[in-house]
């Protein structure tokens, strides 16, 4: 069976000098100067078609070194072997591949040739481009002018319009305004329901448990883990460094309705049956948690997702509950606003300091309109020696 990416032992080794005059000395005298920098260890790697992989790990993990190599823009070290089946667009840097002092028209048609077009084939997707990107008054001028914004639009629109069989994303979706991110990750989902093969590289972990069929975990160049989402994910999550988060919750509110494909958080209230306020006190097992969320949207969307995690003060993700994965969906509302309450009963939180996060979705649960990752911070207390992180319901038979 042919696979879509073929990675045999496949590395990426780089020399580096302490000092410029090392690499002339080593060219003269034929000893070695350099240190050795592996950004990817050997690494195989079978991809068969329309899978839709993750990449996770830390920054210098490597993710960025295998996505060059399987998109070709990076040789890997000789021994290794890389077969790519198909028509391959690739966002990778911001931009790369535009020549800053062509137009967008120009470069368009240089992407295009560039992945293997001809250029009739990119004159009847040209319009398609252009309409995606919403920058038609602009594509006559130089990419050196455009925003990062800008560039993003136009490198999307280039990439999925010409029709790839692998779509390469790393982290390039964090530019670009709300609407932009929406049709992009609309995009992405019309690829994966048309059986494209996508890898996808994200610090995102909710967007990657969602999007992808299989994860691979790196570290240092190093293949961790390669598996199902979720048992690659909490692997990699429990080994994530702590976080410091310094409460300070959302006390603005916006009056004015977004009319640009996104939704917003406007208000978050937190109380127990006799507290209010964004410090509070919680008995394990016997208080309740309330967690009102106010927020607005555009009315010619669907209802967003509400979601809300307790995170323990160390960085440890303890709970999560959404209204998607629940099967609560949230009634249509003409002018654009909503309003949900949670309800933890009797908490089972043994003693420790926690934080509350808040998250409004699309309604495919998959891109992130709006957050708030310090609503409140919540300090239990407990009867008892029990240890732990929670107390979960059993019963002894003696």
């Amino acid at each position: 069976m042919i696979q879509a990416i073929y990675l045999q032992s496949v590395s990426k080794t780089y020399k580096t000098y302490a000092h410029g005059w090392e690499r002339l000395r080593e060219i003269l005298t034929q000893h070695p100067c350099a240190q050795q920098f592996h950004a990817l260890h050997p690494l195989t790697l079978h991809i068969p078609h329309g899978q839709v992989v993750g990449i996770v790990g830390n920054n210098g993990a490597g993710k960025s070194t295998l996505l060059k190599i399987v998109a070709g823009t990076l040789t890997c070290d000789i021994g290794g072997e890389c077969t790519v089946s198909g028509r391959v667009a690739a966002l990778l840097e911001l931009g790369s591949g535009f020549h800053p002092e062509m137009s967008g028209r120009e470069n368009v048609y240089l992407s295009g040739t560039m992945m293997g077009l001809s250029i009739e084939e990119v004159d009847k997707v040209y319009d398609d481009i252009v309409a995606f990107a919403d920058i038609k008054d602009f594509m006559e001028q130089p990419v050196k002018t455009y925003s990062s914004g800008m560039f993003m639009r136009l490198a999307f629109a280039v990439a999925t319009n010409v029709d790839p069989e692998i779509l390469i994303i790393d982290e390039a979706l964090s530019v670009g305004d709300g609407t932009f991110a929406r049709k992009s990750f609309d995009r992405i989902m019309q690829f994966r329901d048309a059986k494209k093969t996508i890898l996808f590289c994200s610090h995102s972990l909710y967007q990657v448990e969602k999007i992808c069929d299989r994860v691979i975990w790196l570290d240092k160049g190093q293949l961790m883990m390669d598996g199902e989402p979720s048992k690659v994910l909490t692997a990699y999550n429990e080994t994530l460094n702590a976080k410091i988060i310094s409460p300070d919750p959302l006390k603005q509110t916006q009056s004015h309705l977004p009319s640009d494909k996104t939704a917003r958080i406007t208000h978050i209230e937190t109380s127990t049956e006799d507290q209010n306020g964004d410090n509070l006190n919680l008995q394990c097992g016997k208080s309740n948690l309330m967690i009102d969320v106010d927020f607005i949207y555009d009315p010619t969307l669907q209802p967003p997702v509400i979601a809300v995690t307790i995170v323990r003060k160390d960085g440890l993700l303890v709970s999560s509950a959404s209204t998607h994965n629940d099967g609560q969906s949230i009634a249509s509302n003409s002018a654009g606003k909503g309003k949900v309450r949670l309800i933890f009963k009797e908490i089972p939180l043994l003693k420790g300091n926690y934080i509350v996060e808040v998250f409004v979705i699309c309604e495919k649960a998959i891109h992130l309109y709006d957050q708030n990752l310090s609503v409140a911070s919540l300090t239990v207390s407990q009867e008892g020696i029990e240890q732990g992180v929670v107390t979960m319901p059993h019963q002894w038979i003696i």
